[in-house]
């Protein structure tokens, strides 16, 4: 064996020298200073043994990064940032062959005549004012990334050559020129106060970005909305249209929710009687092969999730397209799945009575009752199933409710849709703007209407953006007043800013400027409060930062449509009516948190009516599996599964640590030691008593705890009814306990491919 003094390197320019061991040791010095509890001979040593005669210098670096990041545990946790700091060593050497960072002008100038850059930042901004952003950045910034976020920058965000994987950025030119662009038209006297307040609030993680934020503003690329949301129609026209807006935004790295529930029955009469329809599968099947038909620009895979109601004449066949029995022929498993209820459909579950299915197309007026108005869907529902001349079949509730949580429970990817509450605590209209759909990942809850061709102007295409405010970060709920307002303001500009594939989105976008802000890092802001999910101590804090987080969001865009104007479709906004989500969240909610209201909403709502809003929609609490590591920060707002958390993706195994855990161990509330869904979902009720679009909420169950080792169908449809009670519009994994670490995240494209993860 060579000794280690003996090893030659290659050099980039494959010259051979002897290994320099000194100036190793130099680099990981300097990246372990004022870190706790890390070693540098540890480092070295692990390392050593990796290395070999003629190795690169490239790759000695990386075995010197992964030797690190091995070391990160529970009781090393600063491992993260030694292990960074060597990556973006790394990373700026690739970048630049240098450590220290080209000028702002220079670096910009050299990625723009590249095609890298999109040519109006040069355009735009003077030198001056470059001059002035370069004195502001802040590169050392870049030393604050723990381990995990550096290995998501290199592998997602920063801008590429994704074949070569040659690097062309560092992390702080991504976070000041996303603000230079989405600030670009801003006056000139006032733009550069908005670009260093958005740089620094993105910069030190008080705002988190969506995926097509992260790695799309400031390339030539501008379609950078993270949930799409196509509604199809019961024609052939409709449903070519519907596919070709599918492959256009999973190629623009777009998630995608499909409604189909207006499609007819297997069996229905086609043209008067002259053909029979082949019902819902092969249309199904061919709207999976549009979203898998397209790689989104080398960053994730297309996904969607496709909806229809549970009434559905073929629900029976549609409730088991997941599950791995059955032949090709009768599954389309690579799809998720929103099941669709309401009221009715609950109370003959509760009342131990009939479910009757029905074909939309045999039943006038029904299928867009069961959005609009839920009255009149239980009279004509009613109505149907007493007449004999129309076509219907009867199910026991308590079979079919089983059928469909069997298969949640079997597959973790069916999803509930409460749309009697998507449409009555909304800030739209049902009379005029129905939600019909959710998304991919079930936080959204915005209206469509179905294309009858790719170029209609008629239909309409929901478009979401998506941003979220960084709990951990808040220490006071007054905090989240300038990240919202930040936020509002970027998100707008990025409507006008992007392009639109198809002219129905346009339209919808422009008419209703939807986003959707949500949070990252409950979990650490409930443990660093002292409070916990199980049990009832975590109500009252939600409930202010939640009324907080809408309150200041509200206030940005009332602030902002003064300034620019309301969106042209406020009317049909509930908000246009003086009507907030204060007014009418479930009342049931009263019963299990009693905190007040802490906010002026009364002045807000005057100032609502009198100049608008500038957006139709604010809120969205979505997954950000992603983008909540690049903070280092626990996902979204769901509970950590452990302290050290091993996050799978496809390019190899990374370690992420909560935050504070050297303080904070005792007090986080891992999700296996909650005792059920009880407390968590009580809290997800909270939240969208405040929340204008929906949740990504999930359930989760430990088999262990229940005899024979079986989770009992009882169990899952009480927490189906406590959510449905408690107001909570979406539900989105089933999550089972099998076992394995419980560190063990889900893999890490877990939104089924990530489109809608921020």
């Amino acid at each position: 064996m060579t000794h280690i003094d003996n090893i030659k390197v290659t050099k980039r320019d494959g010259r051979l020298e002897p290994i320099d061991l000194d100036k190793i040791h130099k680099v990981i010095e300097w990246a372990a200073h004022d870190l706790d509890n890390v070693s540098v001979s540890q480092v070295e040593l692990k390392s050593h043994i990796q290395f070999y005669d003629g190795i690169r210098t490239r790759d000695i670096h990386e075995t010197i990064i992964k030797s690190a990041a091995d070391l990160i545990s529970e009781t090393t946790p600063d491992y993260q940032y030694l292990a960074a700091r060597l990556a973006i060593f790394h990373l700026r050497k690739i970048a630049y062959n240098k450590f220290t960072p080209p000028h702002l002008y220079d670096h910009v100038k050299t990625l723009t005549d590249a095609g890298k850059y999109d040519e109006h930042i040069l355009a735009d901004y003077s030198r001056a004012e470059f001059d002035e952003l370069e004195e502001y950045l802040d590169h050392w910034r870049d030393m604050n990334l723990a381990y995990a976020a550096v290995e998501q920058m290199a592998g997602k965000y920063l801008v590429q050559d994704r074949v070569t994987k040659t690097v062309y950025e560092s992390p702080q030119f991504l976070y000041m020129l996303v603000g230079m662009c989405l600030f670009a038209n801003y006056d000139k006297g006032e733009r550069l106060s908005y670009v260093k307040r958005f740089y620094d609030a993105t910069s030190q993680f008080k705002i988190s970005l969506p995926t097509p934020i992260m790695s799309g503003v400031r390339t030539p690329s501008r379609q950078f909305s993270s949930c799409v949301l196509i509604e199809c129609g019961d024609s052939l026209d409709s449903i070519n249209a519907t596919t070709s807006a599918i492959v256009r935004y999973v190629s623009q790295r777009a998630g995608i929710g499909i409604n189909a529930g207006r499609i007819r029955a297997l069996g229905s009469p086609i043209r008067g009687g002259e053909a029979q329809h082949t019902g819902c599968i092969p249309f199904y099947k061919l709207f999976q092969t549009a979203v898998k038909c397209c790689s989104q620009g080398g960053v994730r895979g297309g996904a969607a999730t496709l909806f229809y109601p549970l009434w559905h004449l073929e629900v029976e066949s549609l409730l088991v397209l997941k599950n791995n029995r059955g032949v090709e022929d009768n599954r389309v498993r690579h799809m998720d799945y929103g099941v669709q209820l309401n009221k009715t459909m609950y109370t003959r579950l509760i009342k131990g009575q009939d479910i009757s299915l029905f074909s939309p197309s045999d039943v006038p007026g029904l299928y867009d009752a069961f959005f609009e108005d839920q009255d009149k869907f239980e009279a004509l529902y009613t109505k149907y199933e007493n007449d004999p001349n129309i076509r219907s079949r009867q199910i026991p509730a308590t079979e079919l409710f089983s059928l469909m949580m069997q298969e949640r429970a079997s597959t973790g990817r069916i999803y509930i849709q409460n749309v009697d509450h998507c449409n009555t605590h909304s800030p739209f209209d049902a009379t005029v703007a129905p939600i019909r759909q959710s998304n991919l990942c079930m936080e959204i809850a915005l209206p469509t209407k179905p294309l009858d061709n790719i170029n209609d102007e008629t239909g309409e295409i929901a478009l979401c953006t998506l941003s979220a405010v960084n709990l951990g970060k808040v220490e006071n709920v007054s905090d989240i007043e300038e990240p919202a307002e930040l936020i509002v303001r970027a998100l707008d500009a990025l409507l006008d800013y992007q392009d639109y594939p198809v002219k129905a989105a346009e339209n919808g976008s422009m008419r209703r400027r939807t986003l959707g802000v949500g949070v990252i890092n409950y979990a650490y802001y409930l443990a660093k409060n002292g409070v916990r999910y199980s049990d009832g101590s975590a109500l009252g804090l939600t409930h202010q930062t939640f009324e907080a987080l809408q309150y200041y969001l509200l206030k940005a865009s009332n602030k902002l449509a003064k300034e620019q104007g309301a969106c042209p479709a406020f009317n049909e906004t509930t908000y246009s009516q003086g009507i907030l989500p204060i007014d009418t969240y479930k009342k049931d909610l009263d019963k299990i948190c009693q905190e007040p209201l802490h906010l002026d909403w009364e002045t807000l709502r005057t100032e609502i009516t009198t100049h608008g809003l500038r957006n139709s929609t604010l809120t969205a609490l979505m997954p950000s599996e992603t983008s909540s590591q690049i903070a280092n920060a626990t996902n979204g707002i769901e509970p950590p599964r452990g302290l050290v958390s091993i996050k799978a993706s496809k390019d190899g195994i990374l370690k992420q640590v909560v935050p504070e855990i050297d303080k904070l161990k005792d007090q986080y509330e891992l999700l296996w030691q909650m005792p059920n869904n009880d407390g968590y979902l009580k809290l997800v009720a909270i939240m969208q008593k405040f929340v204008d679009q929906s949740i990504s909420a999930n359930t989760n169950y430990d088999p262990t705890r229940f005899d024979g080792q079986r989770v009992p169908m009882k169990v899952l449809l009480k927490d189906l009814l406590t959510a449905y009670k408690l107001g909570v519009k979406t539900l989105y994994y089933h999550n089972t306990r099998d076992g394995a670490n419980d560190a063990q995240a889900d893999m890490e494209d877990d939104c089924a491919g990530g489109a809608c993860k921020i």
